[in-house]
């Protein structure tokens, strides 16, 4: 307890005394749309129960045309937004929720439908649509509504309202030069501009009342060419707290920004200075910090310094609900940290609810219909190979109470983990073998390291199930010149194999080939990439695409994708690119042409009649969350 005094002080805002200062901000996860549903109550009761000090419902709107989220637009949502606090306050979790408009981010499938902002900036993402900008009236009416969603909040039982200012929503919109144009009261001078997000304030203020705390979600950085920087978000926030406002919960950037906020290679903590300087800049509000801290020692550090009174963390709570009480319990090494891969995000763009790559159970409470439980019968499990879907599998066959023994050919447990970990700005994916390292020791996981499963060996153990996780091997197709010996496979350099000359073709541009062909540049080699199809990155997900492009970009490395290699040569590489022959100079070729499944000793367990199921890249090659979760489902059955 000593070693987290701070995480685990209690802090008073008004009426709400929060029992740690471990925040979980809101986060969009798409397991509920409008009225409050037992999924989102399980989801949240979820991360109460691991010990969280506050939680954030949201996003909440306080209309209710919008297609995301729950929201607080009419009294009829009282009794369900009720039914969450009840669930939250089982715990000594305190419950928030975050009232929001998006504004012109607003997504819609009718054509006719007019979005709404401070003036008619057309956003690059989301609806893409011209805004109308908003009338006085308008403004006015929506101020009340503000009001009127807290104060249902105040009769739903919620223990504080946030207003979110950030991320590129309504109120951030009328904050910022580059959306709001306007020439009246609500335009121009800071002052107008922080004339919405002030009035909303008072208005609240009037309708929960003096000692209820209100709450701001506000950027430090808007991270746009032209937009509101520190110094103006430090003149913003005092504004607020002028107008009542009783807490600042700062973040980073906008949606549309084209600077890193929450991905791999953004350092843990990388933008708590921001609260650290709104801190400063305020009278007595007290200021939580975000991005990127998934780790307690690092939030109580934080904290010890005072750059900031609390820390959110919404993934890191989404990976691991349990962070808060592993870590009160001295369990910092059993916690799952958020790595920061963007899964969770990825799903959002494709409409579905949010999936973790770390934790098979996220958004899935209500489905799973509790915790993994003990298995009626007692089981020999043997799990065959130790990357994550492995890993996983072993350690939910564990939890079930059944004798797990995991063979690993390797010297260590993590498969591919440790080479994507090798690319600079991607050590994350380093702590997941760790972290299962620890945990299966620690249950009693009969681990074999440097022991390639046999045939023999698995029948020797008599298993009433195996779960093969042997993944995959790298794929060689049939392209002159293959063999030659300035050939590598990108799964060799990553492990560290030295990479002669200076000029490498990386062939392949999916996402192994761009975490190749950065390792490399990171070496000054100057590296092209050589891609089939018309994008390179193409089987990254789109939270983090841009960012590995991004990079490349920076690192100087060549794409050409719409590139299809014919032959690999001495000193180059020949191919066909819009129907014209290329030659690209090549003293070292590296092969990143995917991988696939490696079933050998599977089919041969199958003929002498072992039950065995296959799970992660032994299925087929896919990504991290693929491989956990299908470990976690095929032992969780057991």
């Amino acid at each position: 307890m000593a070693k987290f005094e701070k995480l685990f002080e209690p802090i008073k805002i008004k009426s709400m005394t929060v029992p740690n200062r471990i925040m979980m901000p809101a986060l969009t996860v798409n397991i509920a749309i409008g009225p409050v549903n037992d999924a989102v109550i399980a989801y949240y009761e979820r991360r109460a129960r691991g010990g969280a000090g506050l939680i954030v419902a949201g996003i909440s709107s306080v209309v209710t045309s919008q297609l995301q989220g729950i929201d607080m637009a009419t009294d009829d949502r009282i009794p369900g937004h009720r039914r969450l606090t009840d669930a939250i306050h089982k715990y000594e979790t305190k419950a928030s929720i975050q009232l929001w408009h998006p504004g012109r981010y607003e997504i819609t499938f009718d054509p006719k439908y007019e979005t709404i902002s401070a003036s008619d900036v057309t956003p690059p993402i989301f609806s893409r649509k011209k805004p109308r900008p908003m009338s006085i009236e308008e403004i006015e009416e929506m101020v009340e509504k503000f009001a009127a969603a807290a104060d249902r909040a105040v009769k739903a039982g919620y223990d504080a309202v946030e207003f979110v200012a950030s991320a590129g929503y309504l109120i951030a919109q009328f904050m910022s030069p580059v959306t709001n144009l306007r020439t009246d009261k609500y335009g121009g001078p800071l002052e107008n501009r922080a004339r919405f997000g002030a009035e909303i304030i008072r208005a609240a203020r009037k309708k929960v009342g003096d000692d209820f705390p209100i709450m701001i979600r506000m950027v430090g950085d808007e991270f746009l060419p032209g937009g509101n920087t520190i110094e103006e978000m430090k003149r913003f926030a005092r504004i607020w707290e002028d107008a009542g406002a009783d807490l600042f919960n700062v973040t980073a950037g906008w949606h549309e920004s084209k600077t890193p906020m929450i991905t791999m290679n953004v350092p843990r903590g990388g933008y708590v200075w921001m609260a650290e300087s709104i801190k400063k800049a305020l009278d007595h509000a007290p200021v939580a910090a975000s991005n990127r801290i998934n780790d307690p020692e690092l939030a109580e550090s934080i904290l010890r310094e005072g750059r900031a009174d609390m820390v959110s963390m919404a993934r890191a709570l989404v990976a691991d609900p349990d962070l808060p009480r592993k870590a009160r319990e001295g369990r910092i090494n059993e916690i799952r940290k958020c790595i920061a891969c963007m899964n969770c995000m990825d799903s959002l763009f494709t409409g579905v609810k949010a999936q973790c790559s770390l934790n098979a159970e996220a958004c899935r409470e209500l489905e799973l219909g509790g915790d993994i439980g003990t298995a009626a019968q007692k089981k020999k499990v043997v799990v065959i190979g130790g990357g994550p879907a492995g890993c996983e599998a072993a350690r939910v066959a564990k939890m079930r109470g059944h004798d797990v023994v995991l063979f690993e050919k390797g010297a260590k447990l993590g498969g591919q983990l440790n080479l994507a970990a090798t690319t600079p700005g991607f050590g994350e994916f380093a702590e997941v073998p760790a972290t299962y390292s620890h945990v299966l020791q620690k249950a009693g996981v009969d681990i074999r390291l440097n022991t390639p499963a046999t045939v023999e060996n698995v029948i020797a153990e008599k298993p009433d199930q195996v779960i093969y996780a042997a993944g995959a091997v790298p794929n060689k197709p049939p392209i002159p010149g293959i063999g030659l010996s300035h050939v590598v496979d990108a799964w060799d350099v990553m492990g560290g194999r030295n990479v002669n000359g200076d000029s490498v073709v990386v062939i392949g541009g999916g996402g192994t080939g761009c975490d190749v062909a950065m390792h490399l540049a990171h070496q000054k080699k100057k590296v092209t990439i050589v891609e089939m199809l018309p994008k390179v990155g193409h089987n990254i997900g789109p939270g983090s695409r841009w960012v590995v492009l991004q990079t490349l970009q920076e690192l100087g490395v060549e794409m050409r994708p719409n590139f299809k290699v014919k032959e690999i040569q001495t000193e180059h590489v020949t191919g066909e690119r819009d129907g014209r022959e290329e030659k690209i100079p090549a003293e070292a070729v590296v092969l990143a042409l995917g991988s696939k499944p490696e079933r050998a000793l599977f089919d041969k367990l199958k003929e002498k009649n072992v039950p065995v199921q296959c799970v992660g890249d032994a299925v087929e090659p896919r990504k991290i969350v693929n491989a956990i979760h299908d470990g976690y489902n095929a032992a969780r059955a057991i």
